[in-house]
């Protein structure tokens, strides 16, 4: 046999050697060594998170108060969401407490003083939302002023605007009775359509998985892993969620409002992964002037990344009035701003841009939502849910900062 043979028959050897799930989980350790730890840092959090205070207090684990921390998520997690989009691009917006907070005025005023269909009175603070991301973009794009200073006016210009549209009374109270504030307060899923979607991820990994397989063998290409890494994909996350709705729907079940985020969560995982705008998301975060030279519109895409963050902003800001039946001055201010940018970092997108996961904001804010009902149920002050929430968004911009240094001197090496 020659030398150029026998090479090639060690490639296959090694090809065929790395499927199956033993090497899934060879190569899931080799990515964890170059610095690639992906979720694993906020999973096993997680898991320690939910340890230790169930330890301390074990209703914390019980299903009904999980599904009260899953009304409480939602709101902050679409502003996290929306947060997810500028740190990728390397950006901050450091209003959108307040952008919430004025959405939540917005709604107030045009539905309970106006009288005006609540319908409209959503779509106004949603634009209002669109609208300030706009403006962002548009200072950066056109003066080259930095978000951190623009959007550090706007929380104080919108602030100044929600106490100004509240006036004296600070607070309007939203009906009881009406759809929105049920659907914030009440309103859970039946349990047959949960475990219907808690089955449809994995059977939609398995039909993607699949189809990907049929695609990579039509152009003669090896497929990583092989069908048994992807069956066995398939049951642990269908396994795990049927699990999961199982329990939370022996107390009052999983709300519609975090159902809402979760799905916002996978149409932007579809856009950020799966679309040409996406993959320009990515481009610019990683480095701006190489995708401006590829051809990708940076102004544009700025400007749909500051659009997204502040609508979604609005959207947790009516989410959040719908929880409490109220639009108040105290909206959005507090530890809004903090909860929903440590949300991002802490579920894996990175300050520096051009690495992040819409999955990001759903990790996070659960990681922050546990901590402070955690805290709430062993009536502990809130002085500690700041320290220890900072202490957690530091760990975990530690933890950023070193996987991007392995991975640079991977590469290097």
């Amino acid at each position: 046999m020659n030398e150029p043979q026998a090479a090639l028959d060690r490639s296959d050897s090694r090809v065929r050697h790395d499927e199956g799930i033993g090497g899934a989980v060879r190569g899931f350790i080799d990515r964890v060594r170059s610095g690639d730890l992906g979720v694993l840092p906020v999973i096993l959090g997680l898991i320690l998170i939910a340890t230790v205070f169930w330890s301390l207090n074990p209703v914390f684990l019980a299903p009904n108060n999980l599904a009260n921390l899953l009304f409480d998520a939602a709101a902050v997690g679409c502003i996290s969401l929306g947060v997810v989009c500028v740190l990728m691009l390397g950006e901050i917006d450091l209003s959108v407490g307040s952008m919430s907070g004025l959405a939540s005025a917005i709604l107030g005023v045009i539905w309970v003083k106006a009288g005006l269909p609540p319908a409209l009175a959503i779509l106004v603070a949603l634009a209002s939302g669109a609208f300030m991301g706009f403006v962002y973009a548009t200072l950066l794009n056109r003066f080259g002023m930095p978000s951190f200073v623009s959007t550090l006016a706007g929380l104080l210009a919108m602030l100044g605007l929600q106490l100004y549209l509240l006036g004296s009374t600070g607070s309007i109270n939203l009906p009881y009775s009406s759809a929105l504030v049920r659907f914030g307060q009440i309103h859970v899923m039946p349990a047959w359509f949960s475990y219907m979607t808690a089955i449809l991820p994995g059977a939609l990994i398995l039909l993607l998985g699949l189809d990907r397989m049929r695609r990579r063998r039509a152009v003669q290409l090896s497929n990583p892993g092989g069908l048994s890494v992807l069956l066995a994909k398939a049951a642990i996350l269908t396994a795990v969620l049927l699990v999961a709705v199982y329990y939370l729907n022996q107390g009052r079940g999983i709300p519609w409002m975090f159902g809402l985020f979760v799905l916002l969560v996978v149409l932007m995982d579809y856009a950020l992964t799966r679309t040409q705008w996406g993959r320009a998301m990515f481009a610019v975060g990683g480095n701006r002037e190489a995708a401006r030279r590829s051809g990708i519109n940076v102004s544009r895409i700025r400007i749909s990344a500051f659009m997204l963050c502040s609508s979604l902003a609005a959207l947790g800001g009516i989410l959040a009035a719908s929880r409490l039946a109220s639009s108040s001055q105290q909206a959005g201010t507090g530890d809004v701003n903090l909860n929903a940018i440590a949300a991002a970092v802490i579920g894996g997108t990175s300050l520096f841009g051009g690495r992040g996961s819409a999955w990001s904001a759903l990790l996070g804010i659960l990681v922050i939502q546990s901590i402070s009902n955690g805290l709430t149920l062993l009536n502990l002050s809130s002085s500690l849910r700041y320290m220890i929430t900072g202490a957690v968004l530091a760990i975990a911009v530690i933890v950023d900062s070193l996987a991007r240094q392995s991975r640079a001197s991977h590469g290097r090496a």
